[in-house]
């Protein structure tokens, strides 16, 4: 054989050999492969086992929660369709009940009705017969109606007036029961305790000379000396036939005793004349205002005050050469400003600022021959532009009434102020004056009717009435006290008050034979 085919041989050789190596390695791995995939077709057979078994279980519990949802639903279903029933009876109960009273209240009405229309019948027989009634009076009395009405007027009228005069003597008695025995103790302690001296002091308006020869030196040639000094210190002066006097006229207080020092200098020093009365006039204006200022210092420190305006104080001490019916302001202010302190410790209200009120009160009158007006408001105003606290303006402006009080300190005030207006000795005022107030008094009780006879008795302190005792009873002497009082008060100026008496008196005589 040939190379070639020899070679050819064991290609195809080869080829064979290798063909069956090929085949027996696929058919190792076919089997290996086979039997792997039987394997995996096992696990994924158990897999889907176990799945369905969870599924099942799933299944099962779903369906149990199913079947316990539905239960609960039912249970709340039939709970609720209970209290349904429950509830529509109830409102079927109201709604009978409300039927029930509907038909009590329709009735009612009916009845209501009924009497309504029974009382206009009634009513209407009533207004015939008064009718009638007055008909039949009006022919026996011979009077027609408004004149019998006007009777009827007045004697419903006259005891109305007796029944409230006769609650009104009862509430006052009550009222006296209850307070007077505290009030007066409290304004007799206080008046013990404050145990003031008369007042005296008055502001000089003659000032008397050694000799009836300075009148010509004081009014000098051709009057140029007194002249010269009414220019000086604006005060009038009198000289007259007033033997060895001279009147020193002015409203302003100050000037008033600016020109009394003035003209005291110069008739000690003898050198009168223009121009040494314009130096004397200097220096006397010089200590007066010194003294005004102290004069208010020692007031303020008296009373216990420190700290005020020095305006306020220099006011103060203007008023130690002010008077009101012949009584020192500056002494009047520090005795109510006692009283009033007095008064405030005694029923808890608070003392300074009742002091600061009674120090006060007066204040306006330093300025009130300047400024019109009440003295109380221009006080008020004065001490309210100097930082004076609130409850104490109000109470100088309302100590006379231009406002009404409505604070303890104002009524204190009141009290107080006029504690020390009507002591004895306190004021005085001219005999002219004091006979028309006496005969003024008297006037005013006349005026009324029933009266027989009145007395001011007391220095004009008390008016004292006798009433006749047929036209006037006991309820209305009381309504004519005050009828009395409240005309005084309108009508007349006094200080302090003015007591009013009504007595009445029936007496009965016989004589035995």
């Amino acid at each position: 054989m040939s190379i070639p085919v020899v070679l050819l041989l064991v290609v195809i050789a080869a080829l064979v050999a290798g063909g069956a190596a090929f085949a027996v390695s696929y058919l190792v791995l076919q089997r290996r492969h086979g039997t792997e995939l039987g394997e995996s077709e096992s696990r994924s057979a158990q897999r889907l086992a176990e799945a369905e078994s969870a599924a099942k279980e799933q299944l099962l519990a779903a369906k149990e929660e199913a079947v316990q949802i539905r239960t609960d639903a039912e249970t709340d279903a039939r709970e609720t369709r209970a209290q349904a029933l429950a509830a529509e009876k109830r409102v079927h109960q109201k709604e009978e009940n409300l039927e029930r009273r509907i038909e009590e209240i329709n009735k009612r009405e009916q009845g209501l009705g009924d009497r309504e229309r029974g009382l206009e019948e009634i009513r209407a027989q009533l207004e015939e017969a008064v009718k009638q009634q007055l008909r039949e009076l009006e022919r026996v009395a011979n009077m027609t109606r408004q004149e019998a009405q006007g009777i009827l007027m007045n004697q419903v009228e006259q005891d109305l007036r007796i029944e409230v005069a006769r609650k009104v003597r009862e509430a006052e008695l009550v009222a006296r029961e209850e307070s007077e025995k505290r009030a007066r103790q409290i304004v007799t302690e206080a008046i013990q305790r404050i145990a003031a001296d008369q007042t005296a002091e008055t502001s000089v308006s003659v000032l008397p000379l050694p000799n009836e020869e300075l009148k010509g030196r004081i009014i000098g040639r051709e009057g140029r000396n007194i002249r010269a000094l009414q220019q000086a210190t604006g005060i009038d002066l009198i000289i007259d036939d007033t033997p060895e006097a001279v009147i020193i006229s002015g409203f302003d207080p100050v000037r008033r005793e600016v020109a009394r020092t003035a003209l005291n200098k110069l008739i000690v020093d003898g050198r009168i004349h223009p121009a040494r009365i314009e130096e004397v006039v200097a220096k006397a204006r010089q200590e007066v205002l010194q003294r005004v200022k102290e004069e208010g210092e020692a007031a303020v420190l008296e009373v216990g005050l420190q700290g005020m305006h020095p305006e306020i104080v220099r006011h103060l001490g203007i008023l130690r050469f002010r008077t009101s019916y012949g009584q020192q302001v500056l002494n009047h202010s520090k005795e109510v400003a006692y009283l009033a302190g007095i008064m405030a410790a005694e029923i808890g209200a608070d003392v300074r600022v009742a002091r600061m009120c009674g120090l006060l009160h007066d204040i306006g009158k330093s300025i009130d021959h300047e400024v019109e007006g009440s003295h109380a408001v221009i006080g008020a105003d004065l001490i309210q532009r100097h930082g004076v606290p609130a409850p104490v303006v109000h109470a100088v402006r309302a100590h006379h009434y231009d406002e009404e009080p409505h604070t303890i300190e104002a009524l204190l005030l009141i009290a107080a102020d006029a504690i020390s207006a009507a002591r004895p000795g306190a004021r005085r005022e001219t005999l002219e004056a004091y006979i028309k107030r006496l005969e003024k008094l008297e006037e005013i009780a006349n005026s009324f009717q029933g009266v027989q006879q009145s007395y001011a008795i007391q220095a004009g302190r008390e008016v004292r009435i006798l009433v006749k005792p047929e036209q006037i009873d006991d309820s209305t002497a009381q309504l004519m006290a005050r009828d009395i009082a409240k005309r005084i008060e309108s009508e007349l100026s006094y200080p302090g008050q003015i007591r009013v008496t009504v007595v009445r008196e029936t007496r009965a005589v016989e004589y035995a034979k």
